[in-house]
């Protein structure tokens, strides 16, 4: 167990954190789900509709410092090309 009163606050806010970052990672992959599986059923309008909703939202997660900004567009980029495929 940690002994100084800092290494004990750093403990609290790494928990803190843990559990932000473990909300908004599994956010992310409901996303990307909804958005592959309109691409899968072959629905233009749904898949774009949730297309701009995760684009939307993989951008806040990048200010949030949640993604990288090299990963975010990676995704958006391989979404975006998978919509347009329909």
């Amino acid at each position: 167990m940690a002994n100084h009163k800092s290494s004990i606050k750093r403990i609290r806010q790494t928990i803190v954190k843990t559990e932000r970052n473990r909300f908004y990672r599994t956010r992310l992959k409901n996303i990307v789900k909804d958005v592959r599986s309109a691409i899968e059923a072959g629905n233009k309008e749904e898949a774009t509709t949730t297309f701009k909703v995760a684009n939307q939202q993989i951008h806040k997660f990048v200010s949030k410092g949640i993604l990288k900004k090299e990963t975010a567009a990676r995704k958006i980029s391989r979404l975006h090309k998978a919509v347009n495929a329909i």
